[in-house]
């Protein structure tokens, strides 16, 4: 497995989940004081409240948690402290600036 590791800011975070993220991706979030890892189950780009929102769903991956949320990127991208990304063959870890 290749792994991986860059550092983005924010915005180019998100960038890199619209681009390269797909359905049954495991991805794992580290924002502010919480850690979801989960499988993608979905990602869409919907307005909220007139602003464009990338909105990742998950199912979680947890021995005390297993549930579906729907997390909005662009809420948390300011608390995001590193986002890991398993594909395939490739393991990604982005440092959040």
């Amino acid at each position: 497995m290749k792994e991986k590791e860059i550092t983005l800011n924010p915005d180019e975070t998100l960038e890199y989940i619209k681009k390269n993220v797909k359905k049954h991706d495991t991805l794992e979030l580290s924002y502010n004081r919480v850690y979801a890892p989960g499988d993608v189950l979905d990602i869409n780009i919907e307005e909220d409240w007139g602003y464009e929102a990338l909105i990742v769903s998950l199912r979680l991956n947890g021995e005390l948690v297993n549930d579906v949320v729907r997390v909005n990127m662009e809420n948390i991208k300011n608390d995001l402290l590193e986002v890991r990304h398993v594909q395939d063959d490739s393991d990604i870890t982005i440092t959040v600036e």
